[in-house]
């Protein structure tokens, strides 16, 4: 017995019907899936797309520099004037471009390991040759009598510094200032155990020793991937600052706990400011497309203990500070060796203080060219590009006892040069990045709608031709 075409409506509108209920079906159980994976994927074990990455990241690393010249040095050493700068750059080094060596399991869930340290000129992405000039302070002159405050030795020490002819400023190549050179202050001092070469980031380790926990943590909470580096030789708490600010929060920044939400703030350690520090959500954006989250350093990290209270326990000392009230940098003299004068901040002192620009001119601070930003894969949890952007500043203050600073008059952070990290993920990455993540992803979300959408057409479509069938029928 044939069925009637009313009865064939109702097959297909029943058919519809499931269709849409199976594409309702696979979203939960499509969910699951991807979170299955994806936990799976991102914990740093040798075989997922973690372990991959973070053997041998998947962005090739480079270290723009910045130097700021200064115009006016006469005036600045004579007359005790605000310098006036314009910086030179960028300068750019290719780093941390080979794989992780040593790779060990422990019994505890940790990786340990060594990285090459390995900065390559890069004269074609650079504004000059390494040998360029500048002018600027005298790293020497400034630092000693900080590290040595006997008044006979400042006595000494000024003997010493008009012998070898320094002076408060100095002209060196950039390759100098960045890695080291001789000083001829310190070749004067009788003294063998005194390193005689100094250098912003001299001495460069050409290995550094790492830590890595990769399993038994919970993946809501972090990524199984909180590094602890050379710099807090693998402890989770500092010794550079007080109370809460101690704590080693958050990843190395490569990566973050899978399914990141923007309203979410995101931790990470940096030890080129020895602390962890945060970022907020900022905008969507889409990379070799892959969407992407980005999240930027807020003001408030850098803000005074007056503007955001947390920040108390950053504030080491009163004097300089005017008792923490000071924003836009940050004394990481503690973690430097000897304690030496060091101060960082955002590039062109951005967010800083209104007082810090009465005694340096030329700064012109940007949000977009100068905040520090993490392009994160929500999914997996992936940094797939940032910017790490910082300016190394030296605290110049008058000293009497010292010919070369007795004519400053105000005291200053004196900044010498600011960099830019970047790394961006290739296109080979990227590629394979979205044949096991992003592909997937879209073609199990179009399939879910696909399900749905042609499900509830063909229900709703034949249904309704089935009661149209009916009342033509009864007619």
């Amino acid at each position: 017995m044939g069925c009637s075409p009313n009865c064939g409506l109702i097959t297909v509108a029943t058919i519809g019907a499931v269709l849409a209920v199976l594409g309702a079906i696979l979203i939960p159980v499509g969910n699951h899936f991807i979170d299955k994976t994806v936990e799976k994927e991102v914990v740093i074990e040798n075989g997922t797309i973690a372990y991959q990455n973070w053997v041998l990241p998947g962005s090739p690393i480079y270290r723009e520099f910045w130097v700021f010249d200064v115009q006016n040095p006469e005036d600045v050493m004579q007359n005790g004037s605000a310098p006036i700068f314009k910086q030179k750059g960028p300068y750019t080094y290719r780093m941390r471009y080979i794989p992780k060596q040593n790779i060990t399991e422990h019994k505890d869930a940790t990786l340990s390991y060594l990285q090459p340290n390995i900065f390559i000129f890069q004269p074609d992405m650079s504004a000059g040759p390494e040998n360029d000039t500048f002018t600027t302070v005298n790293l020497a002159v400034v630092t000693a009598p900080v590290l040595y405050k006997n008044g006979f030795m400042q006595f000494l020490m000024d003997i010493w510094m008009r012998s070898a002819k320094s002076k408060l400023l100095q002209t060196r190549t950039v390759k100098e200032i960045l890695w080291g050179y001789e000083d001829p202050f310190l070749k004067k001092i009788p003294i063998i155990k005194i390193d005689k070469v100094v250098g912003i980031f001299y001495p460069v380790s050409m290995i550094s020793e790492g830590k890595i926990n990769f399993r038994g943590c919970d993946l809501k909470e972090s990524i199984c991937a909180a590094i602890r580096n050379t710099s807090v030789k693998f402890r989770k708490n500092l010794k550079y600052w007080t109370s809460y600010c101690n704590m080693v929060n958050g990843t190395d920044g490569t990566a973050f706990h899978p399914f990141v939400k923007k309203s979410e703030q995101l931790y990470f350690f940096s030890s080129d400011i020895c602390r962890s520090i945060y970022g907020f959500f900022d905008r969507d954006l889409t990379v070799k497309d892959i969407p992407l989250y980005r999240f930027s350093i807020p003001p408030s990290a850098f803000a005074s203990a007056f503007t955001n209270p947390d920040n108390i326990c950053f504030c080491t000392e009163r004097v300089v500070s005017r008792n923490c009230t000071t924003s836009g940098v940050l004394d990481v003299s503690s973690c430097k060796q000897g304690r030496k004068p060091v101060y960082i901040s955002l590039p062109h002192f951005l967010h800083g203080s209104q007082r810090i620009f009465q005694f340096v001119k030329g700064m012109e601070p940007n949000v977009e060219e100068h905040t520090t930003f993490l392009d994160v894969e929500p999914i997996t949890g992936f940094t797939l590009a940032f910017s790490k952007r910082l300016q190394v500043n030296l605290l110049v203050q008058n000293n009497p006892k010292i010919t070369a600073l007795k004519n400053i008059k105000h005291r200053f952070y004196f900044p010498v040069l600011w960099l830019n990290e970047t790394a961006i993920i290739t296109d080979e990455k990227a590629e394979f990045f979205r044949s096991k993540v992003t592909n997937k992803i879209k073609l199990l979300n179009l399939l879910q709608l696909t399900l749905m959408i042609v499900g509830s057409v063909m229900f709703l479509g034949f249904l309704f031709a089935f009661f149209m069938c009916k009342g033509k029928s009864r007619k």
